[in-house]
């Protein structure tokens, strides 16, 4: 099952990468991530030993999750062009081509395929009937899809208003966390893995919520951000006074 997986991400990737090619913007690859994970979902589910109800809400969550997001970032893309982090690589990498085939398509392919992990585990083997802990990783997940669509909502209406142009959000959900719509993705992976935990050996799959959380708060999530963010009038007041990723706890 192991290469399976793999080789479907690879090839899903691979053609985000021609896409890529094709209309000249790295950026579509985020535009990919949310429905990889629902090709993911589908080809794992289909090959399993039977369906079960924990198989068809996990999928159902992921089918939701993936969905939402790609329409989000479809319109808050469209017709914007090239992301300015994705364009600035093009304009100073070398060897473009293949750093951003190994560098953006692949590595965002490797976390692909590490954070789908309790998916594809779960549709791959048996489990019991859902239980409390289930009811948990749906609390979890509902609480992160809310956090994640809220706040990326509230941001989307405030940067259609002219006069917010080069001003910080720090209202709605963005009072309380600097990152509402990565904490909230956290939280939906960490839900996920609740499921995991009703199939044998499924605690094994904790590595992929602990691998975006720390990859949203300590690598290319807030950090990457907030380096742009830091340039804002009023941050550091901002930053001072509100949380970074965890709600009301400002050393997370």
């Amino acid at each position: 099952m192991y290469w399976q997986v793999a080789l479907v991400v690879f090839s899903f990737m691979v053609l985000a990468f021609v896409v890529a090619l094709l209309i000249k913007d790295n950026s579509i690859v985020d535009l990919f991530w949310g429905p990889g994970f629902i090709v993911v979902t589908a080809f794992s589910l289909s090959q399993g030993p039977d369906l079960d109800m924990r198989k068809l809400v996990v999928s159902f969550l992921i089918l939701l999750w993936g969905l939402r997001l790609a329409i989000y970032i479809f319109q808050r893309n469209r017709r914007k062009g090239e992301d300015f982090r994705y364009k600035h690589w093009r304009d100073t990498w070398n060897n473009f081509i293949l750093r951003s085939f190994l560098q953006i398509f692949m590595l965002q392919g490797l976390f692909m395929y590490i954070i789908s992990y309790p998916i594809w585990f779960i549709n791959y083997n048996s489990g019991g009937a859902l239980s409390t802990v289930d009811t948990i990783g749906l609390v979890i997940f509902g609480l992160g899809f809310m956090f994640e669509s809220v706040s990326d909502m509230q941001l989307a209406f405030f940067k259609q208003n002219p006069e917010n142009k080069g001003k910080l959000i720090t209202t709605g959900l963005w009072k309380y966390t600097r990152h509402p719509n990565y904490f909230g993705e956290a939280l939906v992976w960490w839900g996920i893995w609740c499921y995991a935990l009703g199939v044998p050996g499924g605690w094994i799959t904790v590595i992929s919520p602990i691998v975006i959380t720390l990859t949203l708060r300590f690598i290319s999530g807030v950090p990457m951000l907030e380096k742009s963010l830091g340039k804002k009038p009023g941050w550091e007041e901002y930053a001072r006074k509100t949380a970074s990723f965890v709600p009301f706890i400002k050393w997370l």
